[in-house]
């Protein structure tokens, strides 16, 4: 909601962007190292219109300190927590600490960083770049309304059978060809909005939120995929996309609606000829070309019934 100033409506924000943030924790009774790369930005609702206006700066709390907030609370976050924990910490110091401040919005994404195992054995304390993130978004009131939601970004699938497309509309630009085999691949990006509506909702848990993200994640790739062997038929990325979306809301009660983002990432059959002679290659579902663009853009949320998506 905005303020109006001489006859002028003024909606504002400010904070901090892309604060990168290590954190490790260390068991000193097992030697066990855990370790999190976040990217954190803050924006901040606040009454500091004079700043506008008036050349007052004296409500705004100025982004250095936004910044430096971040690091102060990591380094009293003592026991490892999970980015949903952190983002929500972040919000309820902003929103309770400075009066002027009404709302905190924290965005986290976390940078997928995965213990190595040599030999079968998890290394205390080593480490490697993994592929997909993990992000979150908190939004807080300073009466405790909150609005949590969490996702994953680059989650790249392909399966190389049981997948087609058939009884699609036609027209006379249409030269796609109907088939009941193809490659699938797509790149997810997901993001489901939890029930909890206050900060005396959270579970207490520790490292709730980043067991729910890996079950969810678990959920996702079942889906896709289908069982080790015989997999599963999709008939189009539309119904896939579907049915991950609805496994997620039937395993896991305290999501209130997830939406789903799955790009249709093409690898196109090879023909190789020479005019007036044989095939140099012959495409038999074996040799493809991969293109990311252009692409298929397929989205859809899902919700439960008065949800608030």
């Amino acid at each position: 909601m905005g303020e109006v100033i001489e006859g002028l409506k003024l909606e504002q924000r400010h904070g901090k962007a892309r604060v990168r943030v290590g954190r490790v924790w260390r068991d000193s009774n097992s030697g066990v190292h855990s370790f999190v790369e976040w990217n954190v930005s803050v924006s901040l609702l606040s009454h500091c219109l004079p700043s506008y206006f008036r050349d007052d700066n004296s409500a705004i709390v100025a982004t250095d300190t936004i910044k430096n907030t971040v690091y102060v609370k990591a380094k009293e976050s003592q026991k490892e927590l999970s980015a949903e924990d952190f983002g929500i910490g972040l919000a309820k110091h902003f929103t309770s600490f400075y009066s002027q401040v009404t709302a905190a919005i924290v965005k986290i994404v976390e940078k997928p960083w995965e213990r190595v195992s040599l030999n079968g054995q998890p290394h205390n304390h080593g480490f490697k770049l993994g592929s997909e993130k993990h992000v979150t978004e908190v939004a807080l009131t300073k009466s405790g309304a909150l609005k949590l939601t969490s996702g994953i970004d680059g989650l790249a699938v392909l399966k190389t059978t049981k997948s087609g497309f058939e009884g699609f509309f036609r027209d006379k630009n249409t030269l796609l060809p109907e088939t009941r085999e193809r490659m699938l691949a797509t790149e997810v990006t997901a993001s489901w909005r939890y029930q909890y509506d206050s900060l005396s909702s959270i579970p207490s848990k520790p490292l709730y939120f980043s067991d729910r993200y890996w079950d969810v994640h678990k959920s996702l790739v079942e889906t896709f995929f289908g069982p080790p062997k015989e997999g599963v038929y999709s008939p189009s990325v539309q119904s896939t996309l579907y049915q991950m979306a609805k496994a997620v809301l039937s395993r896991f009660q305290d999501i209130e609606s997830i939406q789903l983002k799955m790009p249709n990432i093409h690898f196109l059959p090879v023909n190789l000829s020479i005019k007036d002679g044989p095939p140099i290659v012959k495409f038999d579902d074996d040799v493809y070309l991969p293109t990311d663009e252009p692409h298929g853009s397929i989205e859809a949320s899902l919700s439960r019934v008065q949800s608030r998506l």
